[in-house]
């Protein structure tokens, strides 16, 4: 039997899986990702609900799937379940607006603040700017490390329009061309990352640790962990404002 049989007897194969047998085996995905997104959310979240919202997406995506498209299913899944988990979180929308209104303010200060220096802000410059203490500061980032759900959409906060920059189907040209130079952007802004944050935002996105793991990893407390993500997160939203602010007017 060739490679190529082979192939195209394994994509026959998948392809024969039932929708009911894909959601049977991957239900440990949907928990897998609950307790993953559990790690960043107040108490007051049930990991029961996360799971419940996120079979939904499980089956969703068991109807959907297409084989041989270049995705395995996992991927696929994991994608939609996470989607749904987060959909579900933001219609029951339990963060106060104080802590919205923090962020805000967060990334205002260290984009002024490094405007002004021509560098990457200082944890104690940013307090200074916003007027508050260090330990002050650290509270507020520790606040909104538990309102920061997505991965890009975090940049964006609740009232922006992520979709005009985000992937999707059918762009027209401009669209994206506007999406290509919004990842450059991206990707530049990463790059100037302080190194503990490029190195927290690797380990917490590419490797998929949670934030005690990339505690022990790096030798600092998971509150620590927690603070520097928010932290990075706020200043990448503060050094890709221009983008944001455009985002919200079209």
């Amino acid at each position: 039997m060739t490679a190529k049989q082979s192939l195209q007897d394994y994509r026959s194969d998948a392809d024969a899986v039932s929708p009911e047998q894909l959601v049977t085996g991957h239900v440990d995905l949907v928990r897998r990702i609950a307790h993953h997104l559990m790690a960043r959310l107040p108490a007051s979240v049930q990991v029961d609900d996360l799971i419940q919202s996120g079979m939904i997406g499980l089956i969703e995506a068991a109807r959907q799937f297409q084989g041989g498209q270049g995705a395995t299913f996992a991927t696929y899944a994991g994608i939609r379940v996470r989607g749904a988990m987060i959909d579900e979180l933001r219609r029951s929308d339990w963060a106060p607006r104080s802590v919205h209104r923090n962020s805000r303010r967060i990334a205002e200060a260290i984009q002024q603040v490094e405007a002004r220096e021509g560098r990457a802000a200082r944890d104690r410059e940013i307090a200074a700017e916003l007027q508050v203490s260090l330990d002050d500061f650290h509270a507020m980032l520790q606040d909104n490390a538990s309102v920061q759900l997505l991965g890009l959409d975090e940049l964006f906060g609740q009232d922006r329009d992520s979709d005009r920059l985000l992937p999707a189907d059918g762009a027209t040209p401009i669209e994206a061309l506007e999406r290509d130079a919004f990842r450059d952007a991206l990707a530049e802004a990463l790059a100037t990352l302080p190194e503990k944050e490029r190195l927290v935002l690797a380990l917490y996105y590419n490797e998929e640790l949670n934030l005690r793991e990339i505690g022990a990893v790096m030798g600092i407390t998971e509150s620590r962990v927690c603070q520097i993500r928010s932290q990075s997160v706020h200043r990448l939203r503060a050094r890709l404002q221009e983008w944001i602010t455009s985002s919200a007017t079209v």
